[in-house]
């Protein structure tokens, strides 16, 4: 069965940084399109980034621009999330989801939009 699991998360002081990882298996990860999600408690789940397969584009939200960046390697299956200059508003459990469309799509930050979703891990940024 196709599973996702993102390691990375933890505790940093404003300003510092994180890098998360998502490693997939299951599925043929080179086809998919993956992203990046983050919920807070109270809030809706949002999307951060979506990396399109080989060739299919990368986004990133406005919220998370210039500071955050996602990467993918296919040979190895691992989606990353590279966090920058993190405000404490960053805090979250953070989640990798997998779209079998393999494109991002102008929906790519709507959850809808994927099939396969990690357990997450949490990020939490102090002041």
């Amino acid at each position: 069965q196709v599973q996702l699991v993102e390691s990375g998360g933890g505790s940093v002081q404003a300003g510092g940084s994180l890098r998360l990882s998502c490693t997939a298996s299951g599925l043929m990860f080179g086809n998919y399109a993956m992203g990046w999600f983050r919920q807070s408690p109270g809030k809706e789940r949002e999307g951060i980034s979506c990396s399109g397969q080989s060739g299919g584009g990368t986004y990133v939200a406005d919220s998370v621009e210039g500071r955050f960046t996602t990467s993918r390697d296919n040979a190895k299956s691992t989606l990353y999330l590279q966090m920058n200059s993190l405000k404490v508003e960053d805090t979250g459990m953070y989640y990798c989801a997998a779209d079998r469309d393999g494109i991002c799509l102008r929906s790519w930050s709507a959850a809808d939009e994927y099939e396969y979703w990690g357990q997450g891990t949490q990020v939490t940024v102090s002041s």
